[in-house]
């Protein structure tokens, strides 16, 4: 069962903030003789702490409306995209295919499609970084692991992506 999240109106945060502004306003404010002379040096300063307040909490309220929209099997897929790419260095078909597969993540199609789709990963690091692998801890030829990443039964990198490592590898 989801539970409903109530958000508080813009109007009731920005009060609250202009009140808290207040308040410290006048524990800090020191001499009331000065008051005259720093009022309106105050009052713009409290503006532009209240605009900057106001529109920092617009972000936060955007970035969270969207990630509220998003399901959580989709956020989830996601996550483990961004292990398999960015910590096991694994391709783009790898990632789809051990996200859909029932022996690893079990997405759906459209979850998995959309993690590939929104993960943030350099996939010719993750071609080279698979490469260096390959050399330094089973002393394969060059062709040998330019085979092993493209292959579909090994790393399934693209032939462009396989040919960056293989151009930049020791």
């Amino acid at each position: 069962m989801e539970v409903e999240k109530k958000k508080m109106p813009k109007w009731a945060i920005v009060v609250i903030i202009v009140v808290v502004i207040c308040i410290i306003g006048g524990l800090t404010g020191g001499n009331n003789s000065n008051l005259s002379n720093n009022s309106n040096d105050n009052n713009n300063q409290e503006e532009q702490q209240t605009d900057k307040v106001t529109e920092t909490i617009e972000e936060n309220e955007d970035t969270q409306t969207v990630e509220e929209t998003i399901p959580t099997e989709y956020r989830n897929a996601l996550n483990q995209a961004d292990t398999y790419a960015n910590v096991m260095h694994m391709s783009k078909q790898g990632i789809y295919d051990q996200l859909t597969s029932k022996y690893g993540g079990q997405f759906e199609a459209d979850a998995a499609q959309y993690a590939i789709d929104n993960v943030q990963a350099d996939w010719n690091a993750n071609a080279l970084a698979k490469a260096k692998d390959y050399q330094d801890t089973m002393s394969m030829s060059k062709n040998a692991i330019y085979d092993q990443l493209v292959s579909e039964y090994g790393e399934q990198f693209t032939a462009e992506e396989a040919q960056y490592a293989i151009d930049n590898l020791n």
